[in-house]
């Protein structure tokens, strides 16, 4: 069917079309930085494969379920709603929102699917984004995602949809979204006994056969659904004066000079987490405590916030002395919590068996009102120096004292005959912890924290040397106060500091049809048992590039992912948290794929094997997380279409 509807797009009329180009909007003023258009096909067949997120990545095992990138540089902060964090690689925000500039109305669709009747995978995606005028853009997401996973009661279900707009003026800028989803994810708590993948002959009298979703696992019965939609709008007024350019004696070209902006941005964001067990015989035997209920669990916590921005700047570049933006702002932001009533605490009958409830109280609701101040200073133009600078800091509210220092700078220069790149980056934070991990109740964990502010020092660069297809970074970060879940899967600070060392090379090699990408990455933490990561992490990717007929790109190869045994961290599905643990160092296990990419015109499509060493070498190890294999070996095709209507 792939290569049916691939060869059907190629028989239209070839259409000279002017390229459109994409952008992002970053930051709390909205600015602008160059973004792509997806639509490469080298490397289009790993999006589907759950373990192979990142180069190191500990999940639960299926597609679209939770999980957490072990590169730790990679990691973003904890947000105000953690339970969103483990899914946040599916999700869409304002933050990767990407807006186009299209001279024709153009639609990404895609379609991927895979694995068998009972443990099948598909995902519907889709993009669409057409221009009015040359200012004016509208846009629509959709995502559906839908995985019966490769184990029992480990079902999930995405679906994700929303709008865009964009307005690019000579005196006037918007770009507003819209984004709604809603992910149901079937709890199982991991498979009861590892040895039904590293050795189910012991468990089985002797056969080592074992259908993968005959395997026992914890919960039976537990669900946890993320829910959520977020409004966001950025407006830039901008003020300045008309330049005349005389083109020839009789025309004259007037061109708006902006010199100043006022902008205003508004991100008004609202989620839910509720987590459900209808099995109180599960119940008992999973979790160690039960505070509010013997019956099962059935609970919900939300969060909504407001932000506003108010800022101005002077734009870089209206004079040619004018070599840098400068900007000011005050961010005023309003958050709301919404938990479990602790009706057990208040209730005259108390059922026999409850778990005493600590001696502290949390408020069933939470408002916080937080304003900040802060300043920008940035350099987008040039070809050989760029960079950018945010300070911002906590005047009111719980971020009161709070610090967040931040920037990079970037430089270009001939070597070689070609042009090498070097980028420095470095952050100084001195953060509030989100309030959530400070305050929560519900029926399995309660926690009352008073943790200090978080302190957070990266200094690193990165060297890009694009004619030997070299790229290496290197950085260094110092913790204190760091806060993480424990072994026992509550909230936790290590006083003291923890520094992470990273360094990360990528090489890729290609001669004629021959093609090969690589990407090591060394890093180390100083303190193991509150952050344990794989010392070694490496992807490669070995492929042949050929044409058919001269107009069908094909990529054919085999890729890997590997890094060293490390304590991986365990997964409380009542959190949607992953926690330390000591009981079973985890990896040393080669994942495998092959694979075939096809690009036929604006269509690609691939035909993959997942895991194919399964069983074969390699050992039998192969977990993500703790008690969470990764997916079973499976056949897996996806198919992508670039619509220019």
């Amino acid at each position: 069917m792939c290569f049916v509807m691939a060869f059907g797009v190629a028989a239209k009329k070839k259409q000279t079309i002017e390229p459109g180009y994409s952008w992002q909007v970053s930051g709390p003023l909205g600015l602008r930085t160059p973004s792509t258009i997806d639509t490469l096909y080298q490397g289009y067949h790993r999006q589907f494969v759950p373990a192979m997120t990142t180069d190191a990545y500990a999940t639960t095992g299926n597609f679209g379920c939770a999980g957490v990138d072990e590169i730790f540089f990679n990691r973003e902060e904890w947000s105000e709603f953690q339970f969103e964090d483990v899914l946040s690689h599916w999700l869409h925000s304002a933050d990767n929102q990407r807006y186009y500039n299209t001279r024709v109305p153009m639609t990404l669709l895609g379609y991927s699917w895979g694995g068998g009747r009972n443990s099948g995978q598909d995902r519907l995606k889709g993009e669409f984004s057409g221009n009015v005028n040359k200012r004016l853009q509208f846009g629509a997401q959709l995502d559906y995602l839908y995985s019966k996973g490769g184990y029992d009661r480990q079902a999930l279900k995405n679906f994700g949809w929303g709008f865009s707009s964009s307005y690019i003026g000579d005196r006037y800028d918007m770009h507003a979204m819209f984004f709604s989803y809603n992910s149901l994810n079937h709890e199982n708590g991991g498979i009861t006994d590892d040895l039904y993948i590293s050795d189910p002959a012991q468990l089985q009298g002797g056969d080592s056969k074992i259908d993968a979703k005959a395997i026992p696992v914890n919960l039976s019965s537990a669900f946890s659904r993320v829910k959520g939609w977020e409004v966001y709008m950025n407006h830039r007024y901008k003020v300045g004066y008309w330049q005349e350019e005389t083109v020839n004696d009789t025309t004259k070209l007037r061109t708006y000079v902006p010199v100043s902006s006022f902008i205003w941005t508004m991100d008004y964001k609202t989620n839910t987490h509720k987590f459900k067990n209808q099995s109180a015989a599960d119940d008992a035997k999973y979790f160690a405590n039960n505070y509010l209920s013997l019956d099962g669990t059935d609970e919900e916590t939300k969060y909504w916030r407001l932000r506003n921005t108010f800022g101005i700047d002077l734009i870089e570049g209206f004079k040619k002395n004018a070599k840098f933006g400068l900007s000011a702002y005050a961010t005023h932001e309003l958050r709301r919590y919404t938990q479990v009533v602790d009706t057990m605490l208040t209730s005259q009958y108390k059922p026999e068996g409850l778990t005493p409830f600590p001696s502290f109280g949390i408020d069933h609701s939470k408002t916080e009102n937080l304003l900040w101040v802060g300043g920008q200073l940035t350099k987008q133009r040039g070809s050989v120096l760029t960079y950018s600078a945010t300070a911002q800091f906590g005047l009111v509210g719980p971020v009161a004292g709070d610090i967040d220092i931040s920037g990079v700078v970037s430089t270009r220069f001939r070597l070689f005959g070609d042009t090498v790149r070097i980028t420095g980056e470095g952050f100084f934070k001195n953060t509030e912890a989100p309030y959530l991990l400070k305050n929560y109740i519900s029926n399995h964990f309660a926690w009352k924290n008073d943790f200090g502010k978080i302190r957070r020092v990266r200094v690193g660069g990165t060297l890009d040397i694009p004619h030997t297809w070299t790229s290496f970074s290197a950085g260094v970060e110092n913790l204190q106060n760091y806060v993480y879940f424990n072994n026992d899967a509550l909230p936790a600070q290590e006083s003291g500091s923890v520094q992470v060392l990273s360094l990360r090379l990528k090489q890729d090699l290609h001669f004629r049809a021959f093609n090969w990408e690589n990407s090591v990455t060394y890093q180390t933490s100083s303190k193991e048992d509150v952050l344990s990561l794989p010392k070694l992490a490496i992807y490669s990717n070995l492929y042949f590039h050929f044409k058919i007929a001269r107009v069908l790109h094909v990529n054919l190869g085999v890729d890997c992912s590997y890094y060293t045994r490390y304590y991986a961290p365990a997964y409380q599905p009542a959190t949607m948290a992953f926690h330390t643990q000591h009981e079973k160092l985890i990896g040393n296990y080669p994942l495998m794929n092959a694979y075939a990419d096809f690009k036929l015109k604006k269509t690609r499509f691939f035909v993959m094997y997942s895991h194919l060493n399964q069983g074969l070498f390699g050992g039998k190890e192969y977990f993500s997380a703790l008690h969470h294999p990764i997916n079973p070996s499976r056949f897996q095709l996806g198919l992508s279409v670039d619509f220019a209507n």
